[in-house]
């Protein structure tokens, strides 16, 4: 599929790093570095404005190695950009280890994941069928 952007950044387009790749890496556009100081955020632009088709979405998610090696994931993952969307595409950090970490320009903050979602119709019952399962939740289906 096609999908039309606008790049600002100077960086180079989002790319699949391999040929199985869900997720495009996101670069930070900065002017200057930000600090994230232990459990800080910020919105870090990234200089890209896409137009998707109706019917996907373009997910913001986190890097696993900068998650795991840093303590830097996404703070509302996964984020939404809607096919609507013009405005520039921006990444919710947060700083969940304990020291200071320094994004700099043209950093990979997060991976893009382009989705086709489906539209949901509500059909109001009274009750609904049942299941082995039935209400339980949060853990209740085992501890391994």
């Amino acid at each position: 599929m096609q999908i039309k952007i606008v790049n600002t950044s100077g960086h180079d387009l989002p790319a699949y790093e391999t040929n199985a790749s869900a997720g495009m890496d996101l670069r930070a556009n900065l002017s200057e570095p930000v600090v994230l100081k232990p459990l800080g955020r910020a919105i870090i632009k990234t200089g890209l404005f896409i137009e998707l088709p109706v019917g996907y979405e373009a997910q913001v998610r986190p890097r696993s190695g900068l998650a795991a090696k840093k303590g830097i994931t996404v703070l509302n993952s996964p984020g939404t950009v809607d096919a609507d969307y013009r405005g520039e595409i921006g990444v919710i950090l947060v700083n969940l280890s304990a020291e200071d970490f320094i994004v700099e320009n043209g950093e990979r903050i997060a991976q893009l994941v382009i989705a086709k979602h489906e539209r949901a119709e509500w059909m109001e019952v009274e009750t609904l069928s049942e299941t082995s399962r039935g209400a339980g939740g949060f853990g209740s289906t085992g501890v391994k």
